[in-house]
């Protein structure tokens, strides 16, 4: 069975035809991201079978079409399915999209192991580095599964919100994998009018962009909670791009993929827009509230609050200055006051930019 969608040539903006063969699609995590993901597949013609592992929201997803937790008003495509059976969900799939927080990501991977076809594709879309081993997913997914998985293994990441994903707004996300054609059937599985897919054979830097950008993230939403203004905003993006970078180069990424939707373009968003959960612990925290407190009253994973610590200590570990991130980190797990870190991350020497 054949799909066809439609999308834009940038250089004379005329309708590109792109063929793909429908793919058999298991997706892992019931959250807001995860389900609009699922919800995509579904609408693009992909047979999609979405795990969720409360059984109420099972239950919801396949009566109702809705996922009222964490898409409320958001009414999915009529062919997606939900189990709460993992050897159900991967069974049979060509490909596995990984979608829980990055970490309970190694647990989930070790209960999906016996059940995976040996030729599916591994794809990822959540972000973060494992605290207990300072790993990102795809050393996970080599460690749980075997060297011969990374072969096949695709890292999602770019400017995305989920809720604005499920309305079907326009939106770009990377596709990035060492197998070219691995990462090119998951921009056919993905691609249509409203989202674009490139594809990036860089997978560690695209992953450590998505991990880090959502601690700088934090740190915006303290510098608006304390109403630093417009000019400390844009100049922390600035430099916590720059610190990105240090530790891409760090760890053998490419420069380039930092300057693109994986790193720039994910960052701007998370610091900058209203539905970004981490940007929101931030400003909470800028204005006074206890970490704890903010947390209590959110159901959504914020992931950076975890990634503070483990991409602090990853820094540590190769010698990388990021003195952004260990003062986010200082804040959210040392108590340190936020307008304490901002003078002293203003009072640092002198030097040039770099």
């Amino acid at each position: 069975m054949m799909t066809m969608t439609m999308m834009i040539n940038e250089t004379n903006n005329a309708p590109v035809d792109i063929t793909a063969a429908t793919e058999r699609i298991a997706v892992i995590g019931g959250g807001s991201w995860g389900t609009a993901l699922a919800g995509r597949l579904a609408a693009n013609g992909n047979d999609t079978l979405l795990w969720a592992y409360e059984p109420e929201l099972v239950a919801e997803i396949n009566s109702s079409h809705t996922n009222t937790p964490y898409l409320p008003g958001i009414t999915l495509h009529p062919t997606l399915a939900c189990t709460g059976s993992l050897e159900e969900a991967v069974a049979g799939r060509s490909i596995i999209l990984l979608v829980t927080p990055v970490q309970v990501m190694r647990g989930v991977l070790k209960q999906l192991a016996p059940f995976i076809d040996k030729n599916a594709i591994i794809a990822n879309a959540s972000k973060g580095i494992e605290l207990e081993t300072l790993q990102t997913v795809s050393q996970i997914c080599g460690g749980v599964l075997g060297d011969a998985a990374l072969e096949r293994y695709v890292a999602l990441s770019g400017p995305t919100f989920a809720r604005e994903v499920a309305q079907e707004l326009p939106s770009l996300i990377v596709a990035a994998s060492r197998n070219p054609a691995a990462a090119e059937r998951v921009q056919a599985a993905f691609s249509c009018p409203c989202l674009r897919v490139y594809t990036n054979s860089d997978v560690i830097g695209v992953e450590l962009g998505g991990a880090v950008k959502n601690v700088i993230a934090i740190a915006a939403g303290i510098c608006d909670g304390l109403g630093f203004g417009h000019n400390a905003r844009a100049a922390l993006i600035t430099r916590g791009l720059a610190e990105m970078n240090r530790l891409g180069q760090a760890m053998g990424a490419q420069a380039a993929t930092f300057a693109g939707l994986a790193g720039m373009g994910d960052l701007v968003l998370t610091c900058t827009g209203d539905l970004s959960r981490n940007r929101t612990v931030g400003f909470k925290l800028g204005q006074g509230m206890k970490l704890t407190d903010i947390l209590a009253e959110m159901r959504m994973v914020a992931e950076g609050v975890k990634s503070a610590e483990s991409v602090y200590q990853l820094s540590l570990r190769l010698g990388v200055e990021m003195p952004i991130v260990e003062n986010t980190y200082q804040i959210l797990h040392e108590e340190k006051p936020a307008r304490q870190a901002v003078t002293e991350l203003m009072a640092r020497d002198l030097k040039a930019e770099g």
